[in-house]
């Protein structure tokens, strides 16, 4: 017989999920290749065709000054899987690669309990099964990607094996390999966590017809102006008048767009759309061969804004109901750190340059409390160097169609860096705190350091230099960037790991 306090407790019918906490949000984070800020329609620009990005906006959360850890492709691939600045461990330029001690988002939410997948563009170091520094390597389950950028029907691997063609336009066809492995997880009850890293719009381009003829006034408009790119005919560099190429980097926009909108719709007939947390950046700003100076100052691979600008965009229906934007300035440096926090994993035990955006998204938070930094390392002067990773592990085996030294494939580099020396604080750099950012570069080799300061506020296009007239505020930030180079180059050493 029951004991009378078993009995009681029997009588009341407790609902299961009353006990249980809410179930963890799936996360599905994407970033376009070279897509500058202002290339969306809902950031005002004359010509590109946008309407899924531009309805994210409109109902979901639009960070107003979304920031590229890095004004090039691999650099800021590092800062947004770790957290930091890319300089920490050696991913100097395109085609460096990340070292494989380094903590992953991945690694860390796999932890957490969530399926990991990858999928398109990785260029953090081959996709081979045998990289150290593969999406496997690095803490995802599943990947189908790729060593670098691709085009119209792709050449992707699968897990780590050789490479095999995929029909179709490129966006697409990333986002229908993430869509099959979301079901899977589904499928299985698993949290999932998908990284969709598109190839689009990165030169050479290639569009569907239907793309292409939203934007066949375009070689009319811009018939004068010559710009440098690759030939998808023979790999090679070629020049081309920029309206053309408008055309067609406009097309792939477009049609990455539209590929967006495919993934969305997926989530919400499935009944995953209210718990999904949806982001979407680019990797830099806008290339010069695209770029039509609207508004800011610069193009990718350059510290000014232009450079390291871009869209920034969140959907996730039930912690944003309703449409909310903000001017806080964000990185791709943070998604680390507002991840952890969101799952409740400890930060990995180095220095973090990101910061949690969870007050940020909650409205809870209107200034930043840290700064931004961004910095072009200079490799010039390294000389001979030891590789970080046996070369043989760093060759790719994915092909594009942009050729590198005769190349179809891209390999990639990786140096021991022991000792530091003045000669490694210079290159472009600057930050940002408050309203105000400074930007530092050598006029010359070796020459001395141009000074240049800008209010954000009042001149987001960083056309008036303000350094003369406010000496104290230079000398400030001056002395902050320095002390965090030093840091930085701390960790350059391997410092970090070696606690």
């Amino acid at each position: 017989m029951k004991p009378l306090f078993l009995l009681l407790l029997s009588s009341f019918v407790i609902p299961h999920s009353s006990f249980s906490a809410e179930p963890p949000p799936n996360i599905i984070l994407m970033m376009g290749d070279d897509h500058g800020w202002e290339e969306t329609g809902y950031n005002g620009h004359p010509h590109v065709k946008t309407p899924v990005l531009d309805d994210m906006a409109k109902t979901g959360f639009r960070f107003e000054n979304f920031y590229a850890g890095h004004p090039s492709c691999s650099p800021t691939r590092a800062s947004f899987m770790t957290g930091r600045h890319p300089n920490r461990m050696g991913t100097f330029n395109p085609g460096f690669s990340i070292r494989p001690e380094e903590i992953t988002i991945a690694q860390l939410l796999a932890k957490a309990g969530y399926h990991c997948g990858h999928f398109g563009k990785w260029h953090l170091g081959p996709v081979k099964a045998d990289s150290p520094t593969s999406p496997g390597a690095m803490g995802f389950h599943e990947w189908v990607s790729h060593d670098n950028f691709f085009e119209l029907n792709p050449s992707l691997s699968r897990n780590g094996g050789p490479p095999e063609v995929i029909q179709g336009e490129g966006s697409a066809v990333v986002i229908s390999e993430a869509i099959k492995f979301i079901d899977r997880a589904s499928k299985n009850k698993q949290p999932f966590f998908t990284v969709v890293w598109f190839g689009s719009p990165h030169e050479p381009y290639s569009g569907l017809p239907e793309d292409l003829a939203l934007y066949d006034d375009l070689p009319a408009k811009y018939k004068d102006k010559k710009v440098k790119l690759t030939s998808n005919e023979t790999g090679g560099p070629t020049t081309r008048p920029q309206g053309e190429v408008l055309r067609e980097r406009y097309a792939e926009i477009t049609a990455m767009d539209r590929a967006i909108g495919t993934l969305r719709k997926h989530l919400a007939t499935t009944g995953l759309r209210d718990n999904t947390l949806v982001f979407y950046c680019g990797d830099n700003g806008t290339s010069a061969d695209g770029s039509l100076v609207l508004p800011h100052r610069g193009v990718k691979g350059q510290v000014y804004d232009g450079g390291v600008l871009v869209p920034g965009l969140i959907e996730w229906p039930s912690r944003i109901p309703q449409p909310r934007s903000t001017p806080v300035r964000a990185t791709t440096s943070d998604l680390l750190p507002t991840l952890c926090a969101l799952t409740g994993q400890p930060l990995p035990d180095r220095p973090i340059d990101g910061m949690d955006l969870l007050p940020v998204i909650d409205g809870k938070m209107t200034e930043r409390p840290k700064p931004l930094w961004f910095w072009q390392f200079d490799v010039s002067h390294l000389g001979k160097t030891e590789p970080y990773i046996d070369p043989k592990l760093q060759q790719g085996t994915t092909p594009l169609a942009k050729k590198a030294g005769g190349k179809a494939t891209r390999d990639f580099n990786n140096f021991r860096h022991t000792t530091i020396t003045e000669a490694d604080y210079i290159g472009p750099r600057a930050i940002t705190n408050g309203r105000f950012k400074l930007v530092l570069h050598e006029a010359k080799k070796g020459g001395a350091v141009k000074q240049e300061l800008f209010d954000l506020v009042t001149d987001p296009a960083e056309k008036t230099d303000l350094h003369e007239q406010q000496p104290d505020t230079v000398k400030k930030l001056e002395t902050e960037l320095r002390e965090w180079q030093q840091s930085v180059l701390k960790s350059l050493t391997g410092a970090d790991y070696r606690k």
